[in-house]
């Protein structure tokens, strides 16, 4: 058997299950887009002209950004800790990335609501300390959408970040070091220009995972910070308008298909010659 059958044996089954499972259904929705209520791409139109759906894909563009943002920040300083630091530290580390993914987006959405609503621990405790005399609005509105999912995609930024840190060459963090530069700058200078591709594919991996967040912005944002997933929702099971909630979910799946097709390239380890 050639390497050629065998890479399709192989293969073969998990291709079959996408395909039934994502790309038939895909098409559908493709379909119902150019079809619903009529043949044409008219939904198209409306939903590039459409105010409030523009106001919707630019506050998802806004709130994505900033999560990656902090994501692959904290991500950064985590990441650090779990490749370079003590065992201890690893181990702790470690316990914090994995412990997340036993819990579901639901419970941490709902844990996040009861510590920063108005009248969550957060509040209350401020409150009781004498530091706040009135409690602050730290749900229902894009800040605490921002938290619960950069919360939950922090550990998804992690493995990009960690893949990158350990295989830098760590020759060249001494040749710096043998040079006299000092730590802050063989760090700012040397580490972080060796991990700039995990950090880019971190980020893409955790916007990619924003753009499509329903549950977390329901939760936290009250309906105040309506992001296109629940958009395509309200339009699906409210309004109901399935051709533009289709024609909405295509322009969103394009995006999507850019941003991994751009992580394959910059990810792809260099052919060598």
């Amino acid at each position: 058997m050639s390497n050629a059958t065998r890479t399709f044996v192989l293969l073969g089954p998990l291709l079959a299950f996408i395909g039934l499972t994502y790309l038939v259904p895909f098409l559908g929705v493709m379909r119902w887009s150019v079809t619903l209520p009529e043949p044409g791409l008219g939904q198209y139109q409306a939903a590039l002209s459409d105010p409030l759906i523009l106001s919707v894909l630019v506050r998802t563009l806004r709130i994505c950004t900033l999560v990656t943002l902090f994501s692959v920040l904290a991500a950064y300083a985590v990441t650090l800790i779990w490749v370079r630091g003590s065992p201890a530290q690893r181990l702790a580390i470690e316990l914090c990335i994995l412990i997340p993914f036993w819990i579901s987006v639901l419970t941490r959405a709902f844990g996040w609501l009861a510590l920063l609503s108005n009248r969550g621990i957060l509040n209350e405790w401020l409150q009781s300390l004498g530091i706040l005399s009135e409690p602050l609005t730290l749900v229902r509105n894009e800040f605490g959408v921002i938290v619960g999912m950069t919360h939950y995609l922090i550990p998804f930024a992690v493995f990009p970040l960690a893949s990158a840190m350990r295989n830098l060459d760590e020759r060249a963090l001494m040749a710096a070091r043998g040079m006299g530069a000092s730590r802050a700058r063989v760090f700012r200078n040397v580490f972080v220009p060796m991990t700039a591709a995990g950090i880019l594919g971190a980020a893409l991996v955790v916007f990619v995972f924003a753009l499509g967040f329903f549950v977390t912005p329901a939760i936290l944002g009250g309906g105040r910070s309506v992001m296109v997933a629940e958009l395509i929702y309200l339009y699906i099971f409210q309004i109901p308008n399935w051709g533009l909630a289709a024609a909405v979910s295509v322009i969103l799946m394009v995006a999507v298909g850019v941003l991994l097709a751009l992580l394959m390239r910059v990810m792809r380890p260099p052919v060598p010659r």
